[in-house]
């Protein structure tokens, strides 16, 4: 495999941990503070098997760090550059929806 596609393969791997809502809402859990895994649990409103494997996944990728404190662990992201991606993406899409309901409730 030549450079450029191993480049255009690893681009895709990085967006594809953004391809999941579940992460997408970990992410915006995380992004401000560093955080136990229970309060993800409760903030995201999903089971900790669920939460934990997803926590994985972004560890893994080296988008979020871990530490152990007792028998609790806290995730914080190491990546800002996912924060910024994240934000920029969501205000994208919410300003192009907020543009389409505008544009809909003025041909009525």
């Amino acid at each position: 495999m030549d450079e450029t596609a191993q480049l255009f393969d690893d681009v895709a791997h990085y967006f594809s941990l953004l391809a999941d809502p579940t992460r997408l809402r970990i992410l915006f859990t995380l992004c401000q503070d560093e955080r136990p895994v229970n309060d993800v649990v409760e903030k995201v409103g999903l089971t900790q098997a669920n939460i934990s494997r997803h926590l994985n996944i972004l560890y893994r990728a080296g988008v979020l760090g871990r530490r152990r404190d007792g028998n609790q662990v806290f995730y914080r992201v190491i990546d800002p550059n996912f924060v910024d991606i994240l934000r920029t993406v969501s205000v994208t899409v919410a300003s192009r929806d907020i543009g389409e309901f505008l544009g809909a409730e003025a041909k009525d």
